[in-house]
């Protein structure tokens, strides 16, 4: 596990890490796609989301809904379907992971990339609609396969051409691995971790129980993924939201201090990188965008999938929607998970931890010249006298750390009262004592991340009401996790749809359900780098074909906006609801 831990990570850090060098630090391509073209298309559509932002919200309420357009579900519950794989794990411990290894400013780059994020996001989604697949005209939408698919792979070989197929497919094959990972293996992973967190509970058992309930759901095809994912995305937000704004009201006197030290170290960060040593605005920056695009999804062409399915014959209705999903996502409910993070100060705390020496969240780090630490290759032996490894060499020995932050000395004994003295044997992960006893894990005082650090931050910030607050995490974390899961289930099938037919979906729904368990049971740091991997991979097809559709979009959306089609969807809706009062 520990070499294809590290395999992971070395292709993870060249994707995340190529980029451009400024001062010592890179900034990733990924990370200038992204922002490049969230800035090309907001100035290129005039600013789309402020513009039309309520345009989305009554659209969104079903007042201009058309039952006899073609498609499987109706704009709230295509937003609902997106909404339920976009609002998953990345709020809840993706938050929590970028101000770890980011600071509290990574918040802030992650707001920024929610906004670009909103315009991207009505740019493929507009799109999805135009060139989306409909198949036959009866509009059956309780056949298991669907009657449409849409997506990238989609616009990219209708919209620029069969000789573009091959990237449409390359598209199609990565975004369907993606769909195990990021929408799948993450969700299950991070369900495992805080039932083990939170109860005790085995990964395996979680990883079982959870699989099955997405497979009652997923095999019923997506008229049953709209249905559930409905219900599901409203309760869960709800209860989140309503959750952290108790945290925050009761942390009143926190709120203009901590929005001060969000924007303070967005540019100037100094609290560090993993609570270690001195921070670097790229590595905050790159963190914020990271954690932000695996949150909000905007630029990797999966939620176009979910609402190309939205009865409608308009593309810039559905649009419209789509740019809410950013906001909603991001802007609204992350921050809700970074303010509490933030003002409860769980994203510095340190706490009495089981450290596993060969596990995957295991690592040796080495302070560099600018002050933070980098992972390194550890030494085959590491002698530890009274808790702390000591320099056996010339060089200096590098720490071991937990989630990348160094723990400053080892204990035998979870009550951290025996400091561990001996060598630890890197390779076999095994720590030998000078008394002859033998140790596979050792304790220390590590920090959380992930869901566990937001579950600590919810319930020190509730203690006032009872200790319970970190139950509205465990509930969060079940209904976001099993939500996200389900919708990418769909995102996955229709790419399997597109490369092999519609024999294929069956077929990939229940590898899916295998990866699902799979996931569950993967150490986390390895479950979410081979998402990162994957995720940065995936959008750059995508956002090459949304850089040349962008003439495409702007002409549907003038035309739009000029017609005001939506004034006679109103017609219909109002004769609708008129005949239902008879």
């Amino acid at each position: 596990m520990e070499s294809f831990s590290n395999l992971v990570t070395a292709l993870s850090d060249a994707v995340w890490s190529k980029g451009i060098t400024i001062g010592g630090d890179t900034i990733p391509f990924v990370v200038l796609a992204l922002l490049g073209t969230g800035v090309f298309l907001t100035l290129r559509l005039g600013f789309i989301q402020l513009r039309r932002f309520g345009h989305g919200v009554a659209v969104t309420s079903g007042k201009y809904d058309d039952p006899n357009e073609p498609g499987d579900v109706s704009h709230f519950q295509a937003l609902s379907t997106a909404l339920s794989a976009t609002v998953g794990i990345g709020n809840i411990a993706g938050v929590a992971i970028a101000i770890h290894y980011g600071g509290p400013g990574a918040l802030f780059w992650m707001w920024v990339t929610a906004f670009l994020g909103m315009a991207i996001k009505y740019t493929e989604v507009t799109l999805a609609q135009a060139y989306r697949d409909v198949k036959g005209d009866d509009n059956d939408a309780a056949k298991w396969e669907g009657t449409v698919s849409g997506g990238p792979m989609y616009y990219i070989e209708k919209g620029l051409g069969t000789k573009w197929k091959p990237m449409a497919v390359f598209f199609a094959l990565m975004l369907g691995i993606t769909a195990f990972l990021t929408g799948n293996g993450i969700q299950a992973n991070t369900m495992a971790d805080t039932m083990r967190a939170s109860f005790g509970v085995e990964p395996w058992v979680t990883g079982s129980v959870s699989a099955i309930l997405v497979a009652f759901v997923i095999l019923g095809g997506i008229t049953r993924i709209g249905t559930v994912s409905g219900i599901l995305a409203p309760l869960m937000a709800v209860i989140y939201v309503v959750g952290a704004m108790l945290v925050i009201l009761l942390n009143f006197d926190q709120i203009v201090p901590t929005f001060g030290l969000i924007f303070r170290e967005a540019f100037n960060p100094t609290a560090g990188v993993a609570g270690m040593g001195t921070g670097a605005i790229l590595v905050t920056m790159m963190w914020g965008v990271k954690r932000g695009l695996f949150s909000n999804e905007s630029g990797q062409g999966s939620a176009p999938i979910a609402h190309a399915a939205a009865k409608t014959d308009e593309p810039v209705s559905e649009g419209v929607v789509a740019l809410l999903e950013p906001f909603i996502d991001t802007i609204v409910i992350c921050s809700m998970t970074g303010l509490v993070v933030i003002m409860t100060g769980a994203w510095k705390a340190q706490h009495p931890t089981e450290i596993p020496l060969s596990g995957g969240n295991l690592s040796y780090v080495a302070e560099q010249a600018n002050g933070r630490y980098a992972r390194t290759a550890p030494l085959p032996e590491v002698l530890v006298e009274d808790g702390v490894p000591v320099n056996t060499q010339a060089a200096d020995v590098p720490s071991l750390a937990w989630y990348e932050a160094p723990v400053e000395r080892l204990y035998i004994d979870p009550e951290l009262t025996v400091p561990f003295n001996g060598v630890i044997q890197t390779g076999p992960g095994i720590a030998l004592a000078r008394d002859g006893r033998e140790f596979r894990s050792l304790y220390g005082l590590a920090p959380t991340t992930g869901a566990p650090m937001t579950m600590h931050a919810f319930r020190e910030g509730l203690k006032p009401l009872g200790d319970w607050g970190h139950l509205i995490v465990v509930i969060g974390v079940m209904l976001f996790a099993l939500s996200t899961a389900i919708s990418w289930s769909y995102y996955g099938d229709r790419c399997a749809n597109y490369i092999a037919g519609k024999n294929a979906i069956i077929p990939y729904r229940l590898v899916y359900v295998a990866m699902h368990f799979i996931g569950a049971v993967l150490p986390l740091t390895v479950a979410w780098t081979l998402g990162d991997l994957f995720l940065g991979i995936v959008i750059f097809p995508n956002l090459i074909a949304l850089w040349m559709l962008s003439g495409k979009v702007a002409q549907m959306t003038k035309s739009y906006f000029e017609r005001k089609p939506w004034q006679e969807n109103a017609e219909v809706q109002q004769r609708l609801v008129e005949s239902r009062g008879r």
